[in-house]
């Protein structure tokens, strides 16, 4: 049987070129309606995977991406903001992409096709059972992807796979495969964008649920962001005045003496 891959075939929209703007950001528009509904049909899978995530975190485990292209970016970048957001070591969520940093801004030539080498990366990370190893390919068929789950499977790692075409080689390799299935892009092919949008999506609900159920966030408020700019001062420092009723100065000198949101609220109410 031979595996026909969704996100290749032809765009339901044609002749783009003779369209007017309008026309044509109506249409990406309605395109991208579809995705939040294929990501809402995989929100079982999604939810026995951080079920999973979090009972591994717990006893010290880590999340690692690995993709090609948009999809390595888009692991690379989810991995990069969950140390400013939540607070954490940026040991916990590491993102690895075919070809490198260098891949991030510029293709590099034949990386997605070696079947070995997102095995040999993920294991200068001495990688282990606790650990939980994400595969990012729209297609589902990406060697580098595809390769480093087989090996991490083999190995009794926890895999799971975010891919945008049913039935797809890199399922085969993941204990829990999560397939968003949004159909033909805009433009043929051009998986940046639904696919894109739809593992984005994914990958936001992964970190940001586990994180929550590791204690990272109070309320709805992210009390252990780090404080790397005066906007997030400002907003720290009106989340202790909220809990406290601090003057504005006062509860500013409590939150950059204790380095964060809750160590500050922490402390107040400990006195």
């Amino acid at each position: 049987m031979i595996f026909e891959k969704i996100t290749e075939k032809a765009s339901l929209h044609d002749h783009l070129e003779k369209a007017s703007i309008g026309e044509l950001l109506r249409g990406i528009n309605e395109e991208d309606k579809k995705v939040a509904l294929a990501v809402e049909r995989t929100l079982p899978q999604i939810e026995t995977l951080v079920t999973r995530i979090v009972e591994r975190m717990k006893r010290g485990g880590r999340i690692f991406y690995l993709g090609a292209g948009t999809s390595g970016r888009l692991g690379v970048l989810d991995a990069s903001e969950i140390p400013p957001t939540f607070g954490v070591p940026s040991t916990m969520v590491i993102g690895l992409i075919a070809g490198g940093d260098t891949a991030l801004r510029n293709a590099v030539e034949a990386a997605e096709d070696s079947e070995v080498s997102g095995w040999l990366e993920l294991q200068q990370f001495h990688v282990n059972k606790n650990d939980t190893i994400i595969g990012i390919a729209a297609s589902g068929t990406t060697p580098y992807v595809v390769g480093a789950l087989k090996h991490a499977q083999q190995e009794g790692l926890l895999t799971a796979s975010i891919s945008c075409n049913p039935g797809a080689p890199v399922a085969k390799f993941a204990d829990i495969p999560i397939e968003v299935i949004v159909g033909p892009e805009f433009v043929t092919g051009s998986t940046r964008m639904k696919a894109g949008t739809a593992q984005k999506l994914v990958l936001n609900m992964i970190t940001t649920t586990t994180m929550i159920q590791l204690g990272r966030v109070k309320g709805n408020r992210m009390v252990n962001m780090q404080l790397n700019n005066q906007k997030l001062i400002d907003r720290g420092t009106r989340m202790i005045i909220e809990e406290t009723h601090l003057e504005y100065d006062v509860a500013k000198n409590l939150l950059l003496l204790h380095g964060s949101v809750k160590k500050a609220l922490d402390f107040f109410f400990s006195k």
